[in-house]
């Protein structure tokens, strides 16, 4: 009985295991110099075959598996919840350049190793029958749900960089602006100045306004790509100042230093929140092993005084 429970419990990790480094492997793509020097280290032609074998396992099997899962998902998975996916999806920056329809599969999946190894698991043991039909749909729940906390990490990571760097590009870009340059090319400094999520955000603006996308549209889709209160805020600001002819360069001054204030405000109020995060550990760590320091040598002393045999203590 503990053989085929071994067997199950290893093929439910392992199934789990292929398709995180499956969704890894997408995001690894090698250069073309890199796959000319290869080529050209060759003796000879590789065929076909060779060319295909020569690729990783994840290449060719899981990433051609994957993209049919997600081909049936998008045909069958309600509008709703793919346009959900997306919305989040661009939230987190789009992690491992996955698309909806893949995430999508990846939840189906693991729901499905889950509950499938719960129910073969749970199957031999001897258990009430309520508590295994409780158990299986839990765990499979549980597999559902797994990758929504993970891009929910994702998702407040991300707004939390953007929120730290908003007020050094806002000190950028108006200092930029100020020495004569236009909003546009003031947000390419800044895409060229830094490599973090909101660099990554300006050059996605600028791309969209290179494509023929009018300037406040392509803000408002940054806006909403990010969710952040204070970004929304400085774009709102731009749009208004950029629609009334107001002098973009004073508004950008403006919003640099309620940005700082802001950022100064957070850390104050992380500085009042301390105090109280730091009761948890206190309590549960530090204040017990701090009793019996203390009141230990007292007990065992109690016990061998005479006021223990007065109690009936032994």
């Amino acid at each position: 009985m503990g053989l085929p429970i071994i067997i199950i419990g290893a093929a439910v990790i392992g199934g789990v295991l292929l398709l995180i480094f499956g969704l890894r492997s997408t995001n690894k793509e090698s250069s073309l110099e890199e796959r000319l020097a290869e080529l050209g280290a060759l003796e000879k032609p590789p065929s076909l075959e060779d060319l295909e074998l020569s690729l990783p396992f994840s290449e060719r099997v899981l990433k051609p598996l994957l993209q049919q899962g997600a081909d049936i998902v998008s045909r069958m998975a309600p509008a709703k919840s793919l346009d959900s996916t997306r919305h989040k999806l661009d939230l987190a920056g789009h992690p491992y350049r996955i698309g909806a329809p893949e995430f999508l599969v990846v939840r189906y999946v693991l729901a499905g190793v889950l509950g499938v190894g719960a129910l073969l698991l749970l199957g031999p043991q001897k258990m009430p029958a309520f508590q295994k039909i409780l158990l299986i749909p839990v765990l499979g729940a549980l597999g559902a749900y797994l990758p929504i906390m993970w891009l929910g990490s994702l998702i407040k990571k991300r707004q939390n960089e953007i929120i730290r760097s908003l007020p050094d590009a806002l000190d950028l870009l108006t200092i930029c602006v100020e020495a004569g340059l236009g909003f546009d090319a003031a947000i390419a400094k800044v895409a060229d100045k830094w490599d973090n999520e909101l660099s990554l955000a300006f050059t996605r603006v600028l791309q969209e306004i290179q494509l023929g996308k009018l300037r406040p549209e392509a803000l408002r889709s940054m806006a909403d790509s990010i969710e952040v209160s204070d970004v929304s805020s400085f774009i709102a600001a731009v749009i208004q100042a950029d629609t009334l002819g107001v002098s973009i360069s004073k508004v950008l001054r403006i919003q640099s230093d309620q940005m700082r204030v802001r950022r100064r405000q957070r850390a104050e109020e992380k500085a009042r929140q301390a105090p109280l995060l730091m009761m948890i550990p206190i309590a549960t760590l530090i204040f017990p092993s701090l009793f019996i320091v203390l009141l230990g040598p007292a007990a065992l002393s109690l016990k061998n005084s005479a006021l223990a045999s007065m109690f009936g203590m032994p």
